[in-house]
């Protein structure tokens, strides 16, 4: 199985909470690619690449993001069939993004800090989940959440057990 992630809006592909969840990802056997959408400022245009690129996938996946990531990878699980949705500080209800309604996954998780200075974690609170498929962590921490990596990684490894080999 595949994962892919996609990076927040002032980060790139490879930044450290990716690289962090990769090498989890990759312990347990998984193939990982992140996403560059750097040049892209759009989050609309961010999730049009990822949804293309997804169309072509022939393989189960998941879908992982963070901040504007979480935008995207919340998108494309609308419209593509990822096995599970992984998201940090998602970009919710945002002012001046295009969508403003969602239908999150059947199995989606995500994690946003109590002190989330840039995506308030009110905003993940807005989404209507049905526990136990699909939970919100709310952990200590602010928006880029490296403060709190460890427990995100653990979170992240619960996740991936979690799901169907």
């Amino acid at each position: 199985m595949k994962i892919y992630f996609s990076h927040g809006k002032e980060s790139g592909p490879w930044g450290s909470k990716i690289t962090a969840l990769a090498g989890v990802a990759k312990a347990y056997g998984y193939q990982v690619d992140s996403i560059d959408y750097r040049g892209i400022e759009s989050p609309d245009e961010r999730a049009q690449k990822l949804i293309h690129i997804l169309q072509k996938e022939t393989q189960p996946y998941l879908l992982v993001g963070s901040s504007m990531g979480g935008y995207v990878s919340q998108l494309a699980s609308e419209v593509c069939n990822p096995v599970a949705v992984f998201l940090m500080a998602p970009a919710l209800f945002m002012p001046g993004y295009k969508q403003q309604q969602y239908h999150p996954h059947n199995n989606l998780t995500i994690v946003h800090g109590n002190n989330d200075e840039v995506i308030p974690f009110q905003h993940s609170q807005r989404l209507k989940l049905t526990p136990p498929s699909q939970v919100l962590h709310i952990i200590e921490g602010d928006h880029s959440l490296n403060s709190s990596l460890a427990q995100v990684k653990a979170l992240f490894e619960v996740f991936l057990q979690k799901l169907p080999n």
